[in-house]
């Protein structure tokens, strides 16, 4: 009778976590208020402000409700009481006892049929922002999900607000001198606006990442949101295309090109990005692809006004007379790990066949690193965003999209 009884609820549990397993839906549509650089960056945290009887429920527990009168308090006293520019950010952050408590009250409060579980069954999870966490029940993802929020609002304090490092110090780094007599009187001076901004805040959350995005805000480094709603802006043809296209007709669904930042301020794009231009074009003329996906942000030099993948599309429309609507840009990629990566995600948001290859064009040099970049995937971003298929030539690979791709990375908050 024991064996029998450990025999069904191993089968009930693995159905049980099979059914909640992160399966992200093709042509999901991020849930957002407008907020772009919050959505992109802190999903569960986004969604949690957006609907009311989630929020309602964690505004009135006793537990979350007292973390974050302890978080205005702190971040009130940080005015008066703090004379280093250290005091006045851990103030803001979660300190890791903080976080394990909201993540036991949390795990407590997502009981079955609660509008926390379905929050995170039906918005959360077909999302894939935070599908690293396969085979855990829905409490346990949101456990790690707010986890995951957490570290990356702290991050993202840490770098803009302490002066961290971040991961490419060249082009992500503070715009502040943190060295300087003056700053500690700066950060006084953020933590006084912020308070009075988020005095009246009721959810937990609310003072630490809203100082996140302040800090970013006055770091100009709001690029995350660039462009955006990309499906309604600058991908509005591109999208509407998609819809009646027939995909038979080709081998591969887009054509993908890396970019390749500008070595000054004043030259909108490289030489290497319009030779990766034209390799592209020649592809899409030979009937390839109905699309091109010109990718790259605004990354080299440091605080360039120009984005790669903007100026790429100029040079493929303009120059090279490739239609408009047939152009696809993503304007966010920092890193050829997230051209690849953003390229796969805008491939699923826009509803592009995942069952058929898309081809990435560059020039032989980063060609050779992509095909052997799942190493520095892995140790950038965790997971490789897709597969590669066969080579047709020096200049281009095929490769999958990868459902992967959709995961949140909490440390790069500019392009998350």
């Amino acid at each position: 009778m024991k064996k029998l009884f450990i025999l069904l609820f191993t089968v009930l549990n693995g159905l049980l976590v099979l059914a909640q397993k992160p399966a992200p839906v093709n042509h999901y549509q991020l849930i957002t208020d407008g907020d772009w650089v919050k959505t992109k960056n802190y999903y569960l945290l986004t969604l949690i402000q957006q609907d009311k009887a989630v929020s309602q429920t964690l505004k009135t527990d006793a537990v979350l409700k007292q973390l974050t009168q302890k978080k205005l308090t702190d971040l009130k006293n940080s005015v008066t009481d703090c004379k280093d520019a250290a005091c006045f950010t851990d103030k803001i952050k979660f300190s890791d006892e903080e976080i394990k408590t909201v993540g036991i009250e949390l795990e407590a409060l997502c009981k079955s049929g609660s509008a926390l579980q379905k929050l995170v069954k039906n918005k959360l999870i077909p999302s894939g922002t935070y599908g690293l966490y396969k085979g855990l029940t829905i409490s346990q993802l949101l456990v790690k999900a707010w986890e995951q929020d957490a570290a990356g609002i702290n991050y993202t304090i840490g770098v803009y607000g302490d002066g961290k490092k971040p991961n490419y110090p060249l082009i992500d780094s503070i715009s502040f001198n943190t060295k300087g007599r003056r700053y500690a009187f700066q950060l006084s001076s953020i933590n006084e606006t912020l308070y009075g901004d988020v005095k009246d805040a009721s959810l937990f959350f609310e003072p630490a990442m809203q100082a996140a995005l302040l800090l970013l805000q006055l770091n100009e480094r709001q690029d995350a949101a660039n462009y955006e709603p990309m499906a309604q802006t600058v991908n509005k043809a591109a999208v509407e295309h998609i819809k009646v296209t027939n995909w038979a007709k080709y081998p591969y669904t887009v054509i993908l090109i890396p970019g390749e930042g500008p070595e000054n301020l004043t030259t909108p794009l490289s030489a290497g990005g319009m030779l990766r231009c034209r390799l592209a074009a020649q592809q899409y003329r030979a009937g390839l692809a109905p699309f091109v996906m010109p990718s790259g942000g605004k990354v080299h030099p440091y605080k360039t006004k120009y984005c790669e993948a903007e100026e790429m599309k100029k040079y493929l429309v303009e120059v090279l007379h490739i239609p408009a609507y047939a152009v696809i840009m993503e304007p966010h990629a920092r890193h050829t790990t997230t051209n690849m990566r953003n390229g796969v995600r805008l491939m699923y948001r826009y509803g592009i066949p995942d069952n058929k290859p898309g081809l990435v064009v560059t020039e032989r040099g980063q060609a050779g690193a992509i095909i052997n970049m799942a190493g520095r995937c892995m140790k950038e971003l965790g997971y490789v965003p897709y597969k590669l298929g066969k080579s047709l030539s020096p200049t281009a690979t095929e490769f999958y999209p990868l459902p992967e791709a959709m995961q949140i990375d909490l440390d790069e908050p500019l392009d998350p």
